[in-house]
């Protein structure tokens, strides 16, 4: 019994600590020290019981079936966004984390020509990588919006949005992820978040946006 119990202490340290090292860790903001996040909390105890409840050759396999639903969505947003960042490092894509949301901002100097809404051919490779990792995690919905400065009439701006977050979608779609999957909207120049004041504050408007939102049941 003592042996069962510290090969079950063991694999559990071994999934936690690869959730953890994933992304299972945030800063606290006043001391900027680390410390576990509740999904990976959730996992941990997941881990323990179903390694406790599993027969010794299905000791590891429970744990990490009990990790990934005691961490519920929380859990498998962390898995997701760890890839991504993996993924997209040194594209000049940013990655922002809203509750059980993640976010990817996608400047248009790197996507999109001045006024056009065709992607642009060196971008290609990155929305692939995107895509890849949109076919590992299938249980998750991606919402695409795009968005302008506010040069030009309203009308424009919104047609041009709307082309531009299309465009992303089709080529998400042609990439293996199902249609229904994929949501895509133009808000024009509704949505700043900088200043149309400036050169650097328009850049930063003219953007698209990929939401990734779990779905029910995850």
């Amino acid at each position: 019994m003592q042996h069962n119990t510290k090969v079950s202490k063991m694999l559990i340290v071994s999934v936690c600590a690869g959730s953890l090292a994933l992304s299972g860790c945030v800063s606290d903001p006043y001391t900027g020290q680390q410390k576990p996040s509740k999904a990976a909390i959730g996992a941990v105890a997941g881990a323990i019981l179903g390694a406790a409840t599993s027969s010794k050759s299905d000791r590891k396999k429970g744990a990490l079936i009990g990790a990934a639903v005691g961490g519920g969505a929380g859990f498998y947003m962390d898995q997701q966004e760890a890839k991504l960042r993996q993924k997209l490092e040194g594209t000049g894509v940013s990655i922002t984390r809203d509750g059980d949301n993640i976010v990817l901002n996608m400047p248009g100097n790197i996507t999109f020509e001045t006024n056009r809404s065709d992607i642009q051919s060196n971008f290609y490779p990155v929305l692939g990588s995107v895509a890849s990792v949109f076919q590992e995690f299938k249980k998750t919905k991606v919402r695409i919006s795009g968005h302008t400065d506010s040069r030009g009439s309203d009308a424009y701006n919104q047609g041009l949005s709307e082309k531009r977050a299309s465009s992303v979608a089709a080529y998400i779609n042609t990439q293996g992820i199902a249609a229904e999957r994929i949501e895509a909207y133009g808000y024009g120049e509704k949505y700043p978040v900088a200043s149309n004041e400036t050169s650097s504050g328009r850049s930063a408007n003219r953007r698209v946006e990929i939401e990734i939102v779990p779905l029910e049941g995850v």
